[in-house]
């Protein structure tokens, strides 16, 4: 029994460790859309049509991302913002945007 608990802990933490591998690629993504978008204008067509293709579903999903409409409208949502993943993901942006939200509430 005890074997079997440490295969599965095992296990369990390799799927944690490839999930964020997977998570690292979209973040990739995102990056070189978002660079796309600055360079060429087209950021938000180009993470689209990397997630509707076959490899863009398939690493969204290993991820850990459903693959539907919905988070295709979010990516492009994201890189139409401009905002790199790097910073987006900071605490200084998020406590920025957190007083940039309460400031819109107050007024």
């Amino acid at each position: 029994m005890r074997d079997f608990v440490d295969g599965s802990a095992f296990n369990f933490e390799q799927g944690q460790r490839a999930r964020k591998l997977f998570a690292a690629v979209v973040l990739a993504a995102l990056d070189d859309a978002i660079a796309d978008d600055k360079k060429y204008g087209n950021g938000p067509e180009q993470i689209a049509r990397w997630a509707r293709s076959r490899d863009g579903r398939e690493v969204l999903s290993c991820a850990g991302i459903d693959p539907n409409e919905r988070v295709v409208k979010g990516l492009m949502e994201f890189v139409s913002k401009g905002v790199r993943t790097s910073v987006a993901l900071s605490r200084e942006e998020s406590e920025r945007r957190m007083a940039a939200e309460a400031e819109a509430e107050a007024a």
